[in-house]
């Protein structure tokens, strides 16, 4: 499915396992951009098992330009209790540095929202640095800050503690 931000032609398309040494590379580049390289323990095989094996836990997608992938988007669907209906949840959306401002981060949200639709899906939501410019980009989007709402993590020993092991 192309989408045409009126600079360049984007082309997205849904990955397959072939995709999986591309999706760890774009892992790794959202990661350095945000200074958490250290934190990334996934592997070529982990992410073959999560994305494409019996159970898959999410779906990527890739933005492509000229032939070349320059974005990729992780993303699964949860469920408002509020609503009543699933939620889409973007668990990351990541540009190349220097393919940015070529329509693909926009392509990618406008493909998400309407797989959301589809879904019947009452939102979409995502978690963003609050030091990170593509705020303003949301905003422009129509998204909008949940301010008073805080992101907690159990992980690790943490995690394994609470579960009782």
């Amino acid at each position: 499915m192309a989408e045409h931000s009126g600079r360049e032609k984007v082309g997205i398309r849904e990955t397959t396992a072939e995709d999986v040494p591309l999706i760890l590379q774009f892992i790794k580049n959202i990661a350095a951009f945000e200074k958490l390289s250290g934190e990334v323990v996934a592997t070529e095989e982990i992410i073959t098992e999560a994305l494409f094996g019996e159970k898959p836990s999410a779906e990527v997608i890739l933005a492509e330009s000229e032939g070349k992938p320059v974005g990729y988007a992780v993303f699964f669907f949860n469920f408002s209790t509020f609503t009543g209906r699933p939620g889409l949840y973007i668990e990351d959306i990541f540009v190349s540095e220097e393919c940015r401002g070529i329509g693909a981060g926009e392509a990618m949200m406008r493909y998400m929202a309407r797989r959301a639709k589809r879904e019947n899906c009452g939102r979409m939501e995502w978690a963003v640095l609050d030091w990170n410019p593509a705020r303003a980009f949301y905003e422009k989007l129509g998204a909008e800050s949940l301010g008073d709402w805080l992101l907690y993590r159990v992980s690790g020993a943490a995690l394994d503690e609470l579960a009782g092991d």
